[in-house]
């Protein structure tokens, strides 16, 4: 266990360097934020429509989003997993007396996590103090805060254990550019990342709930706007757990059966 704890402070440390990097990347997602917020203000006050959220319920989940980009932005791969499967440099990693999908599973925890300590707070400090209703506003309850906690976390792992079948796919193809766009953006739409799940129409909510990318950023954002009551938050907690166990397994016997079969040309 301590061989993965180093990964983690290695990567965690290096992730913390890029300083400035964060501060542009505030001030993005700031503004990414308001316009955002004033968009859906339009809509709103046109009041042609009923709207399946409050409006400061939306603006919440919103700042959520910014706040926790860096966390939960799918986009996001670490391309140095890529280069070590398609150069061949792989070889080395199978050298190391450690679980290879752990390894990388914790690498991307790391990675993703020092850039949220960096981005996150300024966000939230500044977005709390915002007038109502385009500010963040406080978990309905302190037992909404803790299961927002809880999902999150859940949440942050179902999507890496996601990540980690599309690093392993590299195993089994010429490029890993093709099947990265296109989970990219089959994932960002159906997570919630640029319409929350809520706003979809009825009949096509219960499948994307359902999905494994519903149980990744938009479950903990809306428990903690209270658009979720306590019995759904815990049976939609209950559906991360599930989730995070399948991919971990798929992960794991993709993993396997890759490894089985890859081959290392070259001196």
């Amino acid at each position: 266990m301590k061989q993965y704890l180093s990964f983690f402070k290695i990567r965690f440390a290096a992730g913390l360097q890029y300083r400035t990097a964060a501060w542009a990347g505030i001030s993005t997602q700031f503004f990414w934020g308001i316009m955002n917020i004033l968009m859906y203000r339009a809509f709103y006050r046109s009041g042609q429509n009923a709207f399946p959220m409050e409006f400061g319920q939306l603006t919440s989940y919103i700042w959520l989003q910014q706040a926790f980009l860096a966390m939960f932005m799918v986009w996001f791969y670490d391309n140095e997993i890529f280069g070590h499967i398609t150069s061949g440099s792989i070889a080395y990693e199978l050298c190391r007396p450690c679980d290879l999908y752990l390894m990388w599973y914790i690498k991307n925890m790391a990675i993703r996590l020092s850039r949220v300590v960096l981005r996150c707070v300024p966000i939230l400090l500044v977005t709390v103090f915002l007038p109502k209703p385009y500010g963040i506003s406080l978990p309905t309850s302190p037992t909404a805060g803790l299961m927002f906690l809880m999902s999150m976390i859940l949440g942050f792992l179902v999507l890496i254990a996601f990540n980690m079948l599309v690093y392993i796919s590299a195993f089994f193809t010429v490029s890993p550019m093709g099947i990265r766009i296109l989970v990219t953006s089959v994932l960002e739409f159906l997570c919630g990342a640029v319409i929350p799940i809520p706003f979809f129409p009825e009949w096509l909510q219960p499948v994307m709930y359902a999905l494994p990318f519903g149980s990744m950023q938009n479950t903990p954002f809306l428990i903690y706007v209270g658009h979720l009551s306590a019995g759904e938050g815990v049976q939609a907690m209950g559906l991360q757990l599930l989730w995070l166990f399948l991919l971990v397994c798929a992960g794991r016997m993709l993993m396997h059966r890759a490894l089985k079969k890859v081959v290392v040309q070259g001196g």
